[in-house]
């Protein structure tokens, strides 16, 4: 259900900011998902460009507030 939606926030974003996604069966997702403490998925995190966390949300991705977040509005 999430994959249709991170499809826009790629498009909207593209050239401005990178999508990673990772597949938390995969020991690269697990070791990623305990380093950054996630224990729902989805689930999104966006970074600024010196690696700080600026927005936050586990469960189905808000496409407006993913896009604000990383355009530097109010998360």
């Amino acid at each position: 259900m999430a994959k249709p939606i991170v499809n826009g926030i790629e498009r909207d974003l593209r050239g401005r900011a990178k999508v990673v996604r990772l597949n938390m069966l995969s020991t690269v997702g697990r070791e990623v998902a305990g380093a950054y403490g996630v224990e729902t998925v989805p689930a999104t995190i966006v970074f600024d460009g010196a690696g700080g966390e600026v927005y936050r949300h586990e469960g189905i991705p808000n496409r407006k507030r993913i896009v604000e977040a990383c355009r530097g509005g109010a998360s």
